[in-house]
């Protein structure tokens, strides 16, 4: 999981600010960020906003950055205020990949034994819906976090890519436990997003997709202006908030099981899952709400 600030564009003085989306309310533990601004946005601050800040490397996504990225997400996975996430980057980049420098020294013994960043998928362990909100470059491990988010929402002149063969390694798997794949997984989830052609095309070549073909290949879900893209994405959030959490959790939960069951797996969890929607008192109301013909009030219980 690398990305090549080598083989971008040369980006002269410092990136700008971030200027599309003003007047940030400050999260409570942002000030203890040193890689990442949080808000809680939305009319109702409903939707938690995460924003990649270390725009001097592109977003390269340290270690640190990713601890920081973990304890935010908890922390918006906690707050029963916040029913979505936004993940987003700066206007240059989303996150041009992994940061080089950090892990170019390490053996095979230091990332099998050491586990080595087996902390970079708790992403893909929040049950509250995240969306990526993209803009710029998203490149080897900027591409796989974006992926791991369950909606993509990219800006227009947003590119996406897997270019570690350039430096002489792949997109990277690990696995907390050697019979537990889990992982940012570049090589697997591109390949079920955008299907083999294409994905071993992008990962033996390096070459990047743009926005419009990633769209066009069922990576992205819409297009938008690269100074609209993370309003739109909060909207879409706010959207998502104001239903039931836990019926969201368990739509998300059969929606994900899509990737990784068979068919009649995959429905029996369904099946599964819709029945339990009937021991929540959120169906009670949603449903009463649609036959007396007004909006529903949702508890999340």
């Amino acid at each position: 999981m690398a990305a090549l600030r080598a083989l971008l564009p040369r980006v002269r003085g410092p990136l700008r600010p971030w200027l599309f989306c003003p007047a940030q309310r400050s999260f409570a533990s942002s000030a203890a960020f040193e890689y990442i601004i949080t808000a809680k946005k939305g009319k109702n601050s409903n939707v938690g906003l995460i924003q990649l800040n270390r725009p001097k490397v592109l977003n390269a996504l340290c270690n640190g950055l990713i601890m920081e990225l973990n304890q935010a997400l908890e922390a918006f996975e906690e707050d029963p205020a916040v029913g979505a996430i936004v993940l987003t980057g700066g206007e240059k980049a989303f996150a041009a990949g992994a940061d080089i420098k950090e892990m170019q020294s390490h053996t095979f013994q230091d990332c099998y034994s050491g586990r080595f960043l087996s902390h970079w998928d708790r992403l893909t362990r929040v049950k509250k819906p995240i969306i990526a909100a993209v803009n710029g470059y998203a490149l080897g491990g900027g591409c796989e976090l974006a992926m791991m988010c369950d909606i993509i929402y990219a800006g227009e002149k947003a590119q996406f890519g897997q270019p570690e063969i350039l430096i002489g390694t792949i997109p990277e798997w690990h696995a907390q436990q050697p019979s537990a794949p889990a992982g940012a997984g570049g090589t697997q989830r591109l390949t079920r997003a955008v299907g083999k052609s294409l994905a071993m095309e992008m990962v033996l070549t390096g070459d990047r997709i743009s926005a419009q073909d990633a769209k066009q290949a069922g990576l992205v879900s819409k297009i938008f202006p690269v100074e609209t893209v993370v309003e739109e994405a909060i909207q879409c959030a706010e959207k998502i908030a104001s239903s039931s959490k836990i019926i969201t959790a368990m739509a998300k939960e059969s929606v994900n099981a899509a990737f990784e069951m068979t068919l009649a797996e995959g429905v029996k969890l369904e099946k599964k899952l819709f029945y339990s929607t009937f021991a929540t008192d959120d169906q009670k109301e949603g449903m009463a709400a649609f036959v007396e013909k007004r909006k529903a009030n949702f508890k999340d219980q």
